[in-house]
């Protein structure tokens, strides 16, 4: 019985021991941030700009596990299509901070938001979201379409997602879950990531980024909160007043992607017929990396100012 009680002790202290022993997200990992840093009411926000001073002001927002520098590629590619573009860090990710709280569509507007305020961007918007960030740019088209001139989504969550049994269990367990996170979430992430670069032959610099993100004190639980509320919310909703509005929406899907759900393109479809789809058949969900050029060719070049 007193060894049973010890194992159940260490199997409790390594929830909050392997976060303790994870590396702070500070000055001295910031020293390495290209771009710079907003200090906004929740926390600081790393953020970077690129393209002509004077072009249309373009947010490029990325996903649920890596940050900003997924998008490189596209940001240079939309750069020198005329744009301003502005990409940043989702709270809990990269060069950001970690703040507590769940990670639900209020709390990441609230990020966008203060963002933009802080930066004084007002006046017309594209918005080009990946995955989770099609999500948050969805909500935030809904919630403000008189700012939105387009919004392009690649491979957007919001409409149906097909999770990982593993991340499915881990968000429909409280207290399991959060030890499953804590303790081994850091090790399946680093898998997956080596069997991602091994079908779609990722950049080796984007599969070190993400082992090394995921070695950061507040990662895992900003990963399993977005799961557990940001992922969780039906957008349809969203999408319709969208249609309502009558915001140009393009959204571009990836015929092998593992991650969103098949009847997603169906779905928004049904309920913005006027949304331009584009399926790039032979790509999965990292398709903003393996499929760059394809998605580039089809955002129209910055209207002049």
């Amino acid at each position: 019985m007193i060894w049973a009680g010890l194992l159940v002790l260490m199997l409790l202290a390594a929830w909050p021991l392997a976060e303790a022993l994870r590396r702070p997200m500070g000055a001295r990992a910031r020293s390495e941030a290209p771009g710079e840093i907003a200090a906004l009411p929740r926390g600081r926000t790393h953020l970077v700009w690129e393209g002509p001073a004077d072009g249309p002001v373009l947010v490029l927002l990325h996903g649920l596990t890596i940050g900003s520098h997924m998008l490189d590629r596209l940001a240079g590619g939309l750069a020198d299509r005329g744009y301003r573009v502005l990409r940043y860090d989702l709270y809990g990710r990269g060069f950001s901070d970690r703040p507590r709280g769940p990670q639900d569509r209020a709390f990441f507007l609230s990020q966008l938001e203060a963002l933009l305020e802080a930066r004084g961007v007002g006046g017309d918007l594209t918005l080009v979201g990946y995955s989770m960030g099609g999500a948050i740019l969805t909500a935030f088209a809904a919630a403000h379409p008189g700012r939105v001139r387009q919004l392009v989504l690649l491979a957007p969550a919001g409409l149906g997602q097909t999770p990982p049994r593993l991340a499915d269990l881990a968000v429909r367990l409280p207290g399991v879950g959060d030890w499953l996170m804590a303790v081994i979430g850091g090790v399946v992430l680093r898998r997956m990531a080596r069997a991602a670069d091994r079908a779609y032959g990722l950049p080796g610099t984007l599969i070190a980024a993400q082992r090394a993100e995921t070695r950061y004190r507040g990662f895992l639980p900003a990963v399993l909160s977005s799961m557990r509320h940001m992922l969780a919310e039906d957008l349809s909703g969203a999408h319709r007043r969208l249609a309502e509005a009558g915001v140009p929406v393009l959204a571009i899907w990836g015929g092998q992607d593992e991650v969103i759900a098949a009847g997603a393109r169906a779905g928004l479809a049904a309920i913005n017929p006027a949304a331009r789809q584009l399926l790039l058949p032979e790509a999965g969900h990292g398709l903003p990396v393996t499929h760059a050029d394809a998605i580039l060719a089809e955002i129209p070049a910055a209207p002049a100012q």
